[in-house]
């Protein structure tokens, strides 16, 4: 089990990204968060086995068709204790 903290710019924000995150962390099993901020990029945190999280992380890097994804950095961070993948606003 690993969690990670992703930051991800591009064009990011009103192309379904935040959507899109969701239905993927729950087909593969992933519980955390995914929102918008306020300089135009998405935060997400994602928590699951290594396999499963790496598929999620390389999703996240291309995004839906609409988005363009120019960067995503990756933090580890502590295992927190989340019931579900869910979306912030």
């Amino acid at each position: 089990m690993r969690q990670v903290k992703l930051r991800i710019t591009g064009k990011v924000q009103g192309v379904f990204y935040r959507a899109s995150t969701r239905e993927k962390a729950q087909q593969l099993g992933i519980k955390g968060w995914v929102k918008n901020e306020p300089d135009g990029t998405v935060s997400a945190v994602g928590q699951g086995p290594g396999a499963s999280l790496q598929q999620w992380i390389d999703w996240c890097r291309e995004g839906p068709s609409e988005a363009r994804v120019e960067s995503v950095e990756v933090k580890d961070q502590p295992i927190a204790d989340f019931q579900q993948f869910e979306i912030i606003r």
